[in-house]
């Protein structure tokens, strides 16, 4: 009761101070009726665990010990439905507090939908550049990975120092932060006169040196799963297609590739996520994306809503890459139940 008490006092304090008009008010009343639904559904399922555990005393004290433990599992059911919703409507509870805090300025300084709507050309502009960075790091990077876990798994001592600087490779490029490697790349490049860059000019310049340092930052931790993927096909996979005839070569393309990319496409997608959340890492070089042209557009209106909205726009493109992702991990699960 403390917890829908706190909720109702949430959703009047929301009310009272958020100043919805038109229809954000109508949209805010029905969040508010849905919530309050949710609010009066905990004592009501507190009440059927309740029962539920009398039932399985009352079965348990007739000699029923049967009847007893499916009492008991209801009991517990019920319990957990009473522990998610109290937790949903705290949390709930907690946001109509932070959303109406102070006179509702909190909504106004960061979640005011009509700065983001009204300059949405402007952050669409900006972030197709985030995803063409994305975009052309990541199949650089899908190749490049490759090759450095292919120079790890190179056989022979003669390949010791190829191996070793593979080695080497992955250990600075994934000790050094994103941001550092972007500034280096992005700054130093140029300076340096390195052929094929220095040779661009302005965005185009900028552009490719982004891809160059977020593809240097991401081929070191792609090619470690590409590497586990490898080293996740038994070894007699490879004996047998050596005691063919194939080479070394012929066994990696044939035999262990085909079986080890199957593997290991949900964590490249997690990385490919990563990718693309740390294109924003590129506005502080001067990249005109979309968290620079937000920042250019919050200190014109004094308003971090359209900080806001750039969040948007990324979880527009991550949350469905997240859940397909999911989708994968949960397919090969179910291959391997099945097997």
């Amino acid at each position: 009761m403390v917890i829908v008490a706190l909720l109702w006092w949430s959703i009047w304090f929301f009310d009272a101070t958020l100043r919805l008009v038109g229809g954000w008010r109508a949209m805010g009343r029905g969040v508010e009726a849905a919530i309050a639904l949710l609010a009066l559904a905990i004592p009501l399922t507190g009440a059927r665990s309740v029962a539920s555990a009398v039932r399985s005393q009352r079965f348990f004290d007739d000699g029923d010990v049967e009847n007893a433990r499916v009492a008991a599992a209801d009991c517990r059911e019920w319990s957990l439905y009473v522990v998610g919703l109290g937790t949903t409507t705290l949390i709930l509870a907690f946001l109509f507090w932070f959303f109406g805090a102070n006179d509702g300025k909190v909504r106004e300084v960061l979640f005011n939908w009509q700065y983001p709507l009204d300059h949405f050309g402007n952050l669409a502009t900006g972030f197709w550049v985030n995803v063409k960075i994305s975009m052309v790091a990541e199949m650089i990077v899908l190749v490049w990975a490759l090759l450095i876990a292919m120079m790890r798994r190179m056989p022979g001592r003669a390949s010791a120092p190829i191996r070793w600087l593979a080695i080497a490779y992955t250990d600075m490029f994934r000790g050094i932060p994103a941001l550092l490697v972007v500034y280096v790349v992005v700054f130093g490049v140029p300076l340096a006169k390195v052929p094929f860059l220095s040779s661009l000019q302005g965005d185009s310049q900028l552009f490719w040196s982004a891809v160059l340092a977020l593809s240097l930052t991401y081929g070191a931790y792609v090619s470690e799963v590409y590497r586990a993927g490898l080293e996740s096909i038994h070894w007699s996979q490879t004996a047998a297609a050596r005691s063919l005839g194939l080479g070394h070569v012929q066994t990696l393309r044939y035999v262990v590739l085909p079986q080890a990319v199957r593997r290991i496409v949900p964590p490249l997608l997690n990385d490919f996520i990563s990718l693309q959340k740390d294109t924003a890492l590129v506005s502080v070089v001067g990249v005109l994306d979309i968290v620079n042209r937000a920042s250019v557009l919050k200190g014109t209106y004094f308003n971090l809503s359209f900080v806001t909205g750039a969040a948007v726009f990324f979880l527009v493109v991550t949350v469905p890459l997240t859940r397909f992702t999911d989708y994968l991990i949960e397919r090969d699960q179910r291959r391997m139940r099945a097997g």
